[in-house]
């Protein structure tokens, strides 16, 4: 190939900032002077808040020895499972790297991999998860089959004995009915099989969903605030698993808020720019522009647990199964979305974002086109 007709590589810049990880650019004195679009997400800040600020002053390091080390701006740093503390985040467990820039004294790319939002963000292998999920394809006919011949037998139990002793019969087909529906549960989990795709209105999925909480809830239960943007095109998804997985979030935030004076649940939807996944399947990168979010000031979910809510049988309610996230989390993957959770222990809110693709890329790029003309 001529010189003339050779492609000219995209400006380092761009290419760093079309990465799905944090990369930020430090000058001597670990000052920020660039971010990414993902950095951004993953510090909630923009570029410019954060340009000049001292890396420390942004982040603070449980373990105090690694600024030590990032201080030796000639030592290539490698960290895996480390806890950083942010303020509107609280401690996030990631994976870091430092490398210094070739000839220029002090300076410094850090790369910062969030495990909690990877595991969400479907980078995990999924070979624990589907270890526990592949279970019920194999074994739920031969459960099935003798629960519905328990239940049979303590109705017809039920007619001939007082109706003091009925009690032990009830419990019996209740405790069945429990362990069917926990079995259901867990096929639809372990299904290989995906709802179909096609172009659906978040918001109309969001209000059906709000519709049907608001006709069963209690005075105890706060009322669900609406934040939409109008202008979000149509998303790419299966609208009967979007008011599925707004049930269930919403549901929890509710739930959460119970005991709290003044509680808050609030539904968001946004326009998050720079936020892409590259598939497993096609290669391909996948932009997920669209997020939605379900936040409430309830008291969040148990620090030790934060890391394992989106895992199967991980539960902090007495009477919970601990299927009803992970389930969440299988449809916004069948979607091609991702699902990420996070504690704001600053103001007090937990939250759960949603990101989901458009309906059309050129869709995506008239819309984006508009915003920028605005």
């Amino acid at each position: 190939m001529s010189g003339s007709a050779r492609e000219v590589a995209p400006e380092p810049l761009r290419l760093l900032a079309s990465l799905p990880h944090a990369v930020v650019v430090l000058e001597p004195g670990l000052r920020l002077t660039w971010a990414n679009p993902a950095a951004e997400t993953f510090f909630g800040q923009s570029q410019r808040r954060m340009a000049g600020k001292a890396l420390l002053d942004i982040v603070t390091f449980a373990d105090p020895r690694l600024a030590e080390m990032l201080a030796d701006f000639e030592t290539p740093v490698s960290a895996r499972e480390i806890v950083i503390v942010m303020k509107h985040r609280g401690p996030v467990r990631v994976d870091i790297s430092v490398a210094p820039v070739a000839d220029r004294a002090g300076w410094q790319v850090l790369t910062i991999h969030d495990n909690a939002s990877a595991g969400a963000l479907g980078e995990d292998s999924g070979v624990a998860d589907n270890a526990v999920l592949r279970g019920p394809e194999i074994i739920a006919h031969e459960i099935k089959n003798p629960l519905a011949g328990i239940r049979g037998a303590a109705q017809l139990l039920a007619r001939k004995i007082e109706d003091r002793d009925r009690s032990l019969t009830d419990l019996i087909t209740g405790e069945v009915d429990r362990i069917a529906m926990l079995i259901e549960r867990m096929q639809k989990l372990s299904r290989r099989t995906t709802n179909p795709v096609a172009p659906c209105n978040l918001h109309l999925a969001a209000r059906r969903a709000i519709d049907v909480l608001d006709a069963g809830r209690t005075e105890a239960m706060p009322k669900i605030e609406e934040e939409f943007d109008p202008s979000l095109p149509a998303v790419l998804g299966n609208a009967d698993s979007l008011v599925q997985i707004l049930i269930n979030l919403l549901s929890n935030a509710q739930e959460a808020c119970r005991e709290v004076p003044a509680g808050r649940v609030v539904v968001r939807t946004r326009f998050a720019s720079g936020l892409q996944l590259h598939t497993t399947d096609s290669g391909r990168p996948v932009r997920l522009p669209i997020e939605l979010r379900v936040s409430d000031n309830g008291p969040g979910v148990d620090p030790a647990m934060r890391e394992h809510i989106f895992e199967p049988f991980v539960t902090s309610k007495s009477s919970g199964q601990g299927l009803g996230l992970p389930l969440v989390r299988k449809l916004v993957r069948d979607m091609s979305g991702r699902i990420s959770h996070e504690r704001d222990e600053t103001n007090g809110w937990t939250h759960f974002r949603i990101h989901l693709p458009l309906a059309r890329e050129n869709e995506a790029r008239r819309w984006i086109g508009q915003t920028e003309a605005v």
